[in-house]
């Protein structure tokens, strides 16, 4: 396998210690140098040539952040931001980092663990990611979303369920944020941590017209509202006494992810007897692929992300291969094939 060569910045000695030890006993990852602020990682990026960045969000005078925003569109390649429990995460994802991690307890050793293997495989999946820079100019055909509303039998007889990994904080936002506040509702497992999965939804609520919140157990799945699992626990969909709710439940990983999106694609597929709708976005590994192949079994309406527009084309590749996708999409027609099947 081929060695990543890595870039640190951040302004903690402490903390850029430790990467450098870890990683020291890490076979194909090879740390090449590291930054303390914004304007050293400008000159060491452009001097060393990483593969990839991990980036600290918080530094003096320019805040990672805005020095991504600056600096990616004339050099895309792969940030995985470190971070605190930071609001702002979701706006450097937005100028197109590929992803990012929470910062550990540095007082516990299970922490940092888990931080390590984490940290460990973003950097494998961030080195093989296509870096999206927003342009406000494009020559994709973009299709005109269906005029018009649904019947009200489609919001009340439709569930529609949404899985992503790297790439799909802002892949399901612009889809969202295209969507009328009609809708039937929508489940979403997102893979990421605890704590950032309650911010993403405050983010996509401000920015989107349908109503958006982080899922809590028993939730009712209802008509114009979209349900984000929340990190660390895994959702499901369940019969209610009235229509259907949400389980989240402290749970095992499934291919490796908690929460996962076969588990929410598999509850889905088992348990509702109504409209089904499958999206499976960027990400990388298999997980989702089975339990849309399921829903896909039962009925249910499926499309994937194309691979032009993933910044992983993972999870809906393995979903496409194995016959679980009845379309596949770019993200910013999406929203267009979705609302077309449901207006049939």
């Amino acid at each position: 396998m081929k060695t990543i060569k890595v870039l640190i910045v951040d302004d903690s000695l402490v903390f850029r210690q430790m990467l450098m030890r870890y990683f020291l006993t890490v076979p194909n990852i090879q740390i090449i140098g590291y930054a303390i602020n914004a304007a050293d990682a400008r000159q060491k990026i452009l001097k060393l040539q990483p593969d990839v960045v991990t980036l600290d969000v918080e530094m003096p005078g320019m805040s990672g952040i805005d020095f991504l925003k600056n600096f990616l569109p004339e050099h895309p390649i792969p940030f995985i931001l470190v971070s605190s429990l930071n609001i702002r995460v979701f706006d450097a994802l937005s100028y197109g980092a590929v992803d990012f991690i929470r910062k550990p307890d540095m007082a516990l050793a299970h922490s940092k663990d888990a931080f390590f293997s984490s940290l460990q495989s973003k950097i494998v999946i961030a080195s093989q990611a296509h870096v999206k820079i927003p342009q406000k100019k494009t020559n994709e055909c973009i299709l005109p979303l269906p005029s018009g509303t649904l019947s009200h039998n489609t919001l009340s007889s439709t569930i529609i369920g949404i899985g992503a990994s790297t790439g799909g904080t802002e892949t399901t936002l612009e889809i969202l944020k295209a969507l009328p506040k009609e809708m039937p509702g929508i489940v979403v497992t997102q893979h990421m941590p605890e704590g950032f999965t309650a911010m993403y939804a405050q983010r996509l609520n401000r920015l989107c017209k349908l109503e958006v919140k982080e899922a809590k157990h028993g939730d009712p799945i209802l008509p114009g509202q979209v349900l984000i699992a929340p990190g660390s626990l895994q959702m499901k969909v369940v019969p209610a006494q009235k229509g259907y709710m949400v389980q989240c439940v402290n749970g095992e990983k499934v291919n490796g992810h908690c929460p996962s999106v076969d588990v929410l694609f598999s509850s889905i597929a088992d348990n509702v007897s109504i409209r089904k709708v499958g999206i499976i976005l960027t990400g990388m590994g298999r997980d989702g692929a089975d339990g849309l192949l399921k829903m896909r079994q039962k009925g249910a309406f499926t499309i994937g992300q194309d691979k032009a527009s993933s910044v992983v084309y993972g999870m809906p590749m393995v979903a496409n291969n194995i016959g679980a996708v009845c379309i596949q999409s770019s993200y910013k027609n999406i929203a267009s094939v979705l609302l077309n099947h449901l207006k049939q």
